[in-house]
């Protein structure tokens, strides 16, 4: 039976409405660029540069980053390195990243923020940055009026926190601590939110991960970069690998796979997460910190169990003479302790974890 001019026409229409229903769709899927302070990536581009921290009191600086831009929309993703410049496994393995990930292969948008506090890393400072003696990761969400330390946290924060989706502050033990690897899930009011960034310590892989329901819940006082991110609705997580300074590879594998894992978590690239199958949850902590300058002497080592009460280090003034014992508060793991000498009033000793169900 003959068909009709009228149904070949329909036909017709209804072919070009499918077709140009699909290519609608796959547009509407591609991305487009991705604009960072000044740097701007195209789709399937890499573009490094840096965010300025603008000058004041003759005092200014720079944040090298990376954008790793992919072809397809999807999930915006920042590493962040180098918040405390003497921690380098961590700003290694960002820089590794670099180089791995494929911008045409990608879905979505990594950021890499390969060292956050370039003055505390030139002057291999522990802690804080040489010009105004913070520790930036104290200050967050930052002032563009203040020390040089809260406008690089108010930088971090206007171009990192809130041009990504998700993000992963990455650290270790800073030069001085000898540390265990674990993860920060920080606890907040959202529940959704919750189950995410739970979803993405998992993935990172390093066994131990703390319950961290201490942070501030006040955006003008959040203090850390992950909490800031928290407060702001953004799944974050901070991690640590690595300890004392060095630079194993160990250590920089634990911080590229890890973050390689997460990517996987999000879809940003081929492959399936790696999270860990056997977490160990710490579900209280405390930080111990030194009444007086001085010295100090470990007495444990780090992943060592500790009991109630246990010397786990003495603190001596600069003639030799003990002011002070630590000991442990309660019974946990100990997941840092300083193992060099120098000590400070107010500067922490060790960190202390309590496995949850014991």
């Amino acid at each position: 039976m003959p068909v009709k001019k009228n149904s070949k026409r329909f036909v017709l229409v209804a072919a070009g409405i499918l077709i140009f229903s699909i290519l609608a769709v796959a547009a509407d899927d591609q991305a487009g660029p991705f604009i960072l302070g000044g740097m701007k990536a195209l789709p399937g581009e890499t573009v490094s540069g840096y965010l300025d921290v603008a000058e004041k009191d003759g005092v200014g600086t720079r944040i090298p980053v990376t954008i790793i831009h992919g072809r397809q929309k999807g999930t915006i993703l920042a590493l962040v390195a180098g918040i405390h410049g003497a921690e380098y496994p961590p700003i290694l393995a960002l820089y590794r990243l670099k180089q791995i990930i494929d911008p045409k292969k990608l879905t979505g948008t990594l950021v890499l923020v390969h060292i956050a506090n370039l003055p505390s890393f030139q002057r291999r400072t522990v802690y804080y940055n040489p010009f105004d003696w913070k520790n930036l990761n104290r200050v967050f969400p930052g002032d563009d009026g203040g020390t040089l330390s809260p406008r690089i946290a108010a930088v971090l924060n206007r171009e990192i926190i809130q041009k990504s989706d998700c993000l992963i502050d990455l650290h270790c033990g800073d030069a001085n601590e000898a540390l265990i690897p674990y993860t920060y899930w920080m606890i907040s009011e959202d529940k959704a939110l919750n189950e995410e960034t739970k979803k993405m310590a998992l993935a990172f892989g390093l066994r131990h991960i703390i319950i961290d329901d201490t942070k501030s819940k006040d955006r003008a006082d959040s203090k850390y970069f992950g909490n800031t991110a928290i407060l702001g609705g953004k799944p974050s997580i901070t991690t640590e690998a690595g300890f004392l300074g060095r630079t194993d590879e160990e250590f920089v594998a634990r911080n590229i796979n890890g973050s390689l894992s997460v990517m996987r978590h999000f879809g940003m690239i081929e492959g399936k997460p790696e999270p860990v199958t056997d977490p160990v949850w710490i579900d209280k902590f405390e930080v111990m910190t030194s009444n007086g300058d001085g010295l100090f002497y470990p007495l444990a080592e780090m992943g060592h169990d500790v009991v109630e009460g246990q010397k786990i280090g003495t603190v001596t003034d600069f003639l030799g003479n003990v002011t002070e014992e630590m000991r442990a508060p309660f019974s946990g793991i100990l997941l840092y302790i300083i193992n060099t000498p120098p000590i400070s009033k107010g500067e922490p000793v060790c960190e202390i974890g309590r496995i949850k169900g014991n």
